[in-house]
């Protein structure tokens, strides 16, 4: 089996694999079947094995799981594209103020990398998936007749549910995903009381529970939170225990253990840090450097943090009321504006990185 687009460091990747035999590339694709992929809005991305993207549908509440056919090993050392959202704009006949990217992923196959777009805002706004090579040319990848396979969620919540600030809560039922173990691993909301759910789909998609109901105490806020939703989590091993890493607005990190999600129950999950509140999560890698593993996460307003993962096991939760604790970080200066971020090889990361004029390039950056 291919863990190949979890956002995990080498010790990390090496640690899953180990449990796991390897399945052949008809396993993967059993279920797929051509014909035109129907997603209404395209999401948070991760690869599988096989050059498989998997692709959160928060709008049609689902996971798609596409062949990507792009499984031939890549030599590109870097990705590299000036102005990318100018260019992807252009490429789909709009300006730049009226693209999201919502999501990139590398295929660590390839190299190659894979962007998620809505062309327009609000509801008249429509899916695109890009392919950028190593030679920095952009294609799309076309759903109209393609193998895959879709996986309703049996709970999200209704396509008109609103919080009480009037933001749609549907757009928050799929906000991060990753492949791990056979399973795709899935955080948003659902309508169940305990409103935060972490999801564990296996691959091919089969039958689909409600997941399990988390809740974290939020040191920020000095309470105990069950409907905020995992920004952004990436699996790993603490003590040879497998655990899901997991980011929230505002910033707590929380480490769940694996083996405490079970369909239909609640759990609770130790917080581990607090990173700064008035901030979001935007996306986490782990990587191993000098025999030691660092997390590294961008954020909305408080820059990418460095933290190392020597101590993490000593963290049995914060449960007050607390600004700034927990898991130390670093800030690392020179990165700034990153919007999105993974891991590109063992050695690098790719990034979207924004100017103060809105311009975006896509490059690659040695791991600090």
């Amino acid at each position: 089996m291919t863990f190949s687009a979890i956002r995990l460091g080498t010790l990390a990747v090496a640690a899953f694999a180990l449990l796991v035999a390897p399945m052949s590339a008809d396993h993967h694709k059993s279920t797929m079947k051509a014909g035109k992929a129907d997603l209404q809005s395209a999401g948070p991305l991760s690869f599988g094995p096989e050059g498989i993207l998997f692709v959160g549908d928060s709008a049609g509440a689902s996971i798609f799981a596409i062949d990507t056919g792009d499984t031939k090993a890549g030599s590109s050392t870097s990705v590299s594209v000036k102005g990318i959202n100018e260019k992807v704009a252009a490429m789909l006949g709009t300006s730049a103020d009226q693209i999201i990217i919502e999501d990139m992923v590398i295929n660590p196959i390839s190299k190659n990398a894979y962007l998620s777009v809505s062309r327009g805002k609000g509801p008249d706004a429509f899916p695109v998936l890009l392919k950028v090579d190593g030679s920095g040319k952009i294609s799309e990848l076309s759903l109209a007749n393609v193998k895959h396979a879709k996986a309703a969620l049996p709970n999200a919540p209704a396509a008109d549910s609103k919080d009480r600030r009037g933001r749609s809560l549907r757009v928050q039922a799929i906000t991060d995903l990753a492949y791990v173990d056979g399973k795709v691993l899935v955080a948003g909301l659902s309508n169940e009381e305990f409103a935060s759910t972490l999801r564990s789909i296996p691959y091919p998609f089969g039958a689909i529970d409600s997941g399990t109901g988390v809740e974290i105490f939020h040191g920020a806020h000095g309470r105990f939170e069950t409907n905020a939703p995992v920004r952004t989590f990436v699996p790993y091993e603490i003590q040879a225990e497998p655990h899901l890493l997991a980011a929230y607005t505002c910033t707590p990190l929380v480490k769940f253990p694996l083996s405490d999600l079970k369909p239909g129950t609640k759990v609770m999950g130790t917080t581990i840090a607090e990173l700064g509140n008035r901030n979001r999560p935007l996306d986490m890698i782990v990587y191993g450097k000098g025999g030691t593993d660092y997390i590294l996460m961008n954020n909305s307003s408080r820059g990418v943090m460095k933290m190392s993962t020597k101590e993490i096991h000593k963290f049995d939760g914060i449960k007050e009321k607390t600004d700034m604790a927990g898991l130390p970080y670093e800030t690392i200066a020179e990165l700034k504006g990153v919007q999105q971020l993974d891991r590109f090889d063992d050695n690098s990361a790719a990034i979207l990185v924004q100017d103060e004029s809105g311009s975006m390039d896509l490059k690659t950056i040695a791991l600090p």
